[in-house]
């Protein structure tokens, strides 16, 4: 074809001395409309054979390759294939024409290789991602390492094609550079570190809440990459807290409480100490129609009076016998309510303590732990539970303890 391409040049008389030269660009020019051809042929061709495959396949992992255009970049080796064959027809005459393109092709070659084998890992992470596993930890850190490496290998081998040396002895020089590649990827080594001890000791896993104080991060991790861990924040803000920070520091998991069956309750009420007292028989008969404290009254007093009845001016002087108090049955009707509340785990810890006493009064401390552990419903079952118990402490002649307002200030001077 190239002579018959000559001789057509040959016709004119003033393009005959350059019909060597015209004819090498025009065997040029159609190679690479041949191989913007092909290309555009194969490359529908290829992925209309591999969705259709994809489809009748149960697997998904193909699925996921062919999101990742993997198998269009695989097309693109096409033409870099048909211009590498048909080179010698027309470059054979021009070495260092013919050595150029050479080199052209292979690091548009190596260019497409390395797009290939990104694609894949993209796959890879994203296959991964789906399955159960894949939902509490993530590899995405160990595919960026083998990213860097790949576009490191790529480059090296880029640069051994323009320079013309081995491959080998530029990587075998690299060694005297090594301290400048530790400095210059510090954060990817310690990244790469951190991640092996995240993921080997169970740290850290995508969907756990994760409070993180210093770094303003306290919500979800959403993502965990070679350097960083992505946390969206209660207020849908997203905190960057870098890998190694999670191991060199110390943060909160709250995975415990989320697989434990319960989200705890703590919380205090504080008594106002001189409204605590032993309760008359009027008290007693009142709290016994209490529904919660029907079996408890007549029972805790007829302990109360064996107890008594062997302990000399007993019932004459109340601190020399025992007594039941308004503070205790109070605590106990508290008890007996978180007892039958339906939203209480009751196979975790629950309780209603006394705390150690302040100027603020005597607390009283509800710890028990919700069935629920989604936030907006567990602060709903708390709400109610001290709803309520702050309305019935009255019940008891009871009073809370509170600082005094300017109302109190007022009502003292009327």
């Amino acid at each position: 074809m190239k002579d018959y391409i000559i001789k057509l040049i040959n016709n004119f008389d003033n393009l005959s001395p350059y019909a060597e030269r015209i004819s090498n660009w025009i065997l040029f020019i159609l190679l690479l409309l041949l191989s913007y051809i092909s290309y555009t042929i194969v490359r529908p061709l290829l992925i209309k054979t591999v969705t259709r495959f994809t489809e009748k396949t149960k697997t998904e992992w193909d699925n996921y390759l062919l999101k990742e255009r993997f198998f269009h970049k695989i097309a693109l080796l096409v033409p870099i294939l048909i211009i590498h064959f048909f080179v010698p027809f027309f470059t054979n005459v021009r070495p260092t024409m013919h050595k150029l393109v050479l080199n052209i092709l292979e690091i548009a070659f190596i260019i497409i290789v390395i797009q290939i084998i990104l694609a894949f890992l993209n796959g890879a992470n994203a296959i991964f991602e789906s399955t159960e596993k894949g939902k509490r930890k993530s590899i995405k850190g160990y595919i960026q390492v083998i990213k860097i490496l790949v576009y490191f290998i790529g480059a090296i081998t880029i640069f051994s094609t323009l320079s013309g040396r081995d491959a080998l002895s530029i990587f075998t020089g690299l060694g005297a550079f090594a301290a400048i590649l530790l400095l210059v990827f510090q954060d990817a080594i310690k990244g790469l570190a951190s991640g092996v001890q995240l993921s080997a000791n169970d740290m850290v896993r995508i969907g756990d809440w994760i409070s993180m104080p210093k770094y303003g991060a306290d919500g979800d991790v959403i993502e965990i990459t070679l350097t960083t861990v992505k946390i969206q924040n209660w207020d849908k803000t997203i905190s960057m807290v870098p890998s190694y920070a999670l191991v060199s520091e110390s943060f909160s998991n709250w995975r415990g409480m989320e697989e434990s069956g319960g989200r705890r309750i703590k919380r205090s009420i504080y008594i106002d100490v001189n409204s605590i007292h032993f309760l008359n028989d009027d008290e007693k008969k009142q709290f016994s129609e209490i529904a919660l404290l029907k079996d408890y009254i007549p029972k805790k007093d007829e302990e109360i009076s064996k107890y008594n009845s062997a302990v000399e001016k007993a019932n004459e002087i109340q601190v020399n016998g025992r007594k039941l108090t308004n503070i205790g049955t109070f605590r106990k009707y508290l008890e007996e309510y978180i007892r039958q509340h339906n939203k209480i785990n009751h196979d975790l810890t629950f309780m209603v303590r006394q705390l150690q006493s302040s100027d603020k009064g005597l607390p009283i401390e509800i710890y028990a732990f919700s069935k629920i552990q989604s936030w907006v419903e567990y602060e709903e079952i708390q709400a109610d539970i001290f709803d309520h118990v702050f309305a019935s402490v009255q019940t008891f002649n009871l009073k809370i303890f509170q600082n005094p307002t300017g109302n109190d200030f007022q009502s003292l001077n009327r």
